[in-house]
């Protein structure tokens, strides 16, 4: 992990780069897609939560149950029906 003199030298190196005038924006961006990408990986850590919580329908197979792709099964159904 970089020490105080090697962050300085890093910044310097940014500025140079990028320019004073436009860090602003690029913290702006950078912050922001930050909080999408958590945004987003709440929403799919709170899909497989709901996911689990649900119970299972009743019915028909369910292809993890049965360890059978959804493909065979739906090939199953279209020579039943032929």
């Amino acid at each position: 992990m970089p020490q105080g003199a090697e962050w300085l030298i890093i910044l310097a190196i940014v500025v140079l780069v990028f320019g004073a005038a436009k860090l602003p924006d690029l913290a702006r961006g950078t912050g922001q897609a930050l909080r999408i990408f958590k945004a987003e990986t709440k929403g799919l850590r709170d899909d497989d939560d709901d996911k689990k919580k649900a119970p299972k329908s009743t019915g028909e197979l369910n292809a993890v149950d049965d360890d059978i792709a959804e493909g065979e099964i739906v090939d199953e159904r279209r020579e039943n029906n032929a």
